[in-house]
């Protein structure tokens, strides 16, 4: 078994309280479980207006499938226009990493 984990440091565009941000990040993140079968939400900057940190994970049996995944969310993410990714870091855990 495989897992991996994708976080995105993103700038959202014109958005000037947390209502609007919430408008922003849902669908975003209801896409991504939509079309990727991922677990994803909102993991930081909860304070913040205009920034988010969005955490994603999948689980795989191989990490050809997890790696394909994780890309893919990771290039349709970085092509949303209402979305600046500022950083995206993963890691990926196998049966073979020490705890």
């Amino acid at each position: 078994m495989y897992v991996g984990v994708l976080e995105f440091d993103v700038l959202l565009g014109d958005v000037g309280s947390l209502k609007q941000k919430r408008s922003v990040v849902r669908p975003v993140l209801a896409e991504l479980r939509r079309r990727y079968e991922v677990a994803v939400a909102e993991a930081g900057h909860l304070d913040l207006h205009r920034r988010a940190l969005l955490g994603l994970s999948c689980v795989a049996a191989d990490a050809g499938h997890v790696t394909e995944v994780l890309d893919s969310c990771e290039r349709w993410v970085a092509g949303r226009p209402e979305l600046e990714l500022l950083s995206a870091h993963r890691r990926i855990v196998g049966p073979h990493d020490e705890e």
